[in-house]
């Protein structure tokens, strides 16, 4: 309880710039030297070519339990084409029913097929690796029930694997008792590398964050199964059953859904309204190739770009 208090004391301090509040608070268009969405009417028309979405969730879809704008009209327009799409989310808090629920809660109505999560990429990649395997988690029951599924036993005494998903019960227990367990042999998976997540105007810690005391106190480099790691993307291709020339991956985060977008060689859209911010992707050596301030941007330049052409 202590070391979340401080996690959360640390990053209040960390002030979401005015810039991105006014990008995802008031829809107002964010400018920046990128490729923006609406001043190119290309990146309308080439979204519109596609046949394959995989879209993140937290900072596009949502922001915690609040919609965000252009989410239901993007996500209507997705089924009325008849496009294939999947939610890809390095969230390993909860179940595909459990997203889906939500969703259905924020008035959008989707399939739970719909959904890839880290937890199930983790629990597929340790199945692959250790069939039968025993893990001590320190994760919530997304992560959990998914490695269940996979036939993984949960072990406190001497388990294959040390497995880290982001998790709002963190203590130094949870973290003594994993860094003992590593330093007995067993290996150390997160489900994730994103050090935080925006919750309303604040960062929070995310799996990554939570995996680094136990990568200091051992000197043992944790392997991170989330976005970008070519594993989860690799099954979201699989699912759609696209080529990388009819796919985009559209992503709040240069470091996790930008980067698989450009390493898998498929069209990426970064939107402003969650993590990475405008004066942040003077920091990256790549660029997405589009930038729009939020899916609302994004939905309405589709929109245009069909009346237009409906119209000639």
């Amino acid at each position: 309880g202590g070391i979340m208090a401080f996690f959360a004391q640390a990053c209040r301090a960390l002030r979401v710039s005015r810039l991105s509040q006014r990008a995802f608070s008031t829809g107002e268009t964010v400018k920046t030297s990128g490729s923006i969405f609406q001043s190119d009417p290309e990146n309308a028309l080439s979204l519109i070519k596609k046949k394959g979405f995989i879209v993140d969730m937290d900072g596009v879809i949502y922001h915690g339990n609040r919609l965000l704008p252009g989410a239901i009209e993007f996500v209507s327009w997705l089924q009325k084409e008849s496009k294939e799409f999947l939610f890809l989310t390095n969230s390993s808090e909860r179940s595909p029913r459990e997203l889906k629920e939500k969703l259905q809660r924020l008035g959008i109505t989707v399939d739970a097929s719909r959904f890839y999560t880290s937890a199930l990429a983790t629990a597929s990649f340790l199945e692959s690796q250790t069939p039968n395997g025993s893990a001590y988690v320190i994760g919530e029951p997304g992560l959990m029930v998914a490695l269940y599924n996979a036939g993984f036993a949960m072990n406190e005494a001497s388990p294959d694997y040390v497995v880290v998903g982001e998790t709002r019960n963190y203590n130094f227990e949870k973290m003594a008792t994993a860094s003992n367990l590593v330093q007995q042999g067993a290996r150390l998976i997160g489900t994730s590398c994103d050090v935080a997540d925006r919750i309303g105007d604040y960062l929070v810690p995310s799996s990554g964050a939570l995996i680094a005391p136990i990568e200091l106190v051992t000197g043992v480099k944790a392997y991170f199964v989330g976005k970008p790691n070519p594993l989860m993307m690799r099954k979201a291709m699989q699912y759609l059953g696209c080529n990388r020339e009819e796919t985009v991956i559209i992503g709040d985060r240069m470091d996790t859904d930008i980067i698989a977008g450009v390493q898998s060689e498929i069209d990426t859209c970064l939107v402003l309204s969650g993590v990475t911010t405008a004066p942040d992707l003077k920091k990256y050596p790549f660029r997405p190739k589009m930038i729009a301030a939020g899916l609302f941007e994004v939905a309405d330049g589709i929109k245009k770009a069909q009346s237009s052409s409906a119209v000639v």
